[in-house]
């Protein structure tokens, strides 16, 4: 594993009662590069970050991060190496504020460093810190907005604030666009763009125009196997990737140029 790899599986396997949903994945994530896994529904995307995040155990296979073998770790110690996922559906504070959402991000990074006895001043350090990372967001005039009140697609931007927040090496970041209209998933696209410089990142996502602008490298997962991986422009053209898609993808991926 050189300098330049952040992540790698090898022959990472998912067994649920004699269904095989991963099966002898071998995954390289450049350091500093956006790397995005898409596949057809049920092709083990999710169930791959639910094992690269240890909310599963793999049936077989290492996890290594940073050249270490974190197979067998838990998913706090995990966090706590710099490997911070953000979820598919917002995992926000609905009835706290956008900025005191960003201060919790910031408070479980420090851990138990922070007692809640310290005067409030102490918290000072944590506003100006939220605030700058509203303002890498483009949610700075929301800092005071509760959170429930937001459009859904700043909550997302919220969401990567208090991903940020955790201060992470790898972000995994799961179907960022969802649900979105146009409008809010360019937002996103580039906010994602923006905060990937100096970090890495590994989505899964479904919408071909979006990976098609920002990944680097693009992993092709079907039936819990990799089926093809390289440049969009190269994947794009892979007849086998066509079908796999039925050729719904076919008209998805010519769309997105």
């Amino acid at each position: 594993m050189t300098q330049e790899t952040i992540l790698e599986t090898k022959n990472l396997t998912k067994e649920f009662k004699g269904f095989t949903a991963v099966s002898d994945v071998n995954l390289r994530v450049r350091r500093g590069s956006i790397h995005a896994l898409i596949g057809p529904n049920g092709a083990g995307k999710t169930t791959c970050f639910n094992l690269l995040t240890k909310f599963l155990e793999p049936t077989t296979g290492t996890i290594l991060f940073n050249g270490i073998d974190i197979t067998r770790e838990k998913p706090a110690q995990i966090a706590r190496r710099g490997v911070i996922r953000s979820f598919q559906i917002s995992a926000v504070f609905p009835h706290l504020t956008v900025r005191e959402n960003v201060r919790i991000g910031l408070q479980r990074q420090l851990g138990t460093a922070f007692q809640f006895w310290r005067s409030e001043r102490s918290l000072d350090v944590l506003n100006d810190r939220a605030m700058e990372l509203l303002e890498q967001v483009g949610l700075t005039e929301f800092a005071n907005t509760v959170t429930v009140n937001l459009p859904y697609g700043r909550k997302r931007a919220l969401e990567i604030a208090t991903t940020l927040a955790m201060e992470p090496e790898l972000m995994l970041l799961d179907e960022p666009t969802q649900g979105m209209g146009h409008e809010d998933v360019d937002r996103v696209t580039q906010l994602i763009k923006k905060v990937s410089a100096g970090r890495t990142i590994l989505m899964v996502e479904h919408n071909m125009n979006v990976v098609s602008s920002i990944a680097d490298k693009i992993t092709v997962l079907q039936r819990g196997a990799i089926l093809a991986e390289g440049p969009y422009a190269e994947v794009s053209k892979d007849p086998r990737v066509m079908e796999a898609y039925m050729g719904t993808v076919d008209a998805e991926l010519q769309g997105a140029h």
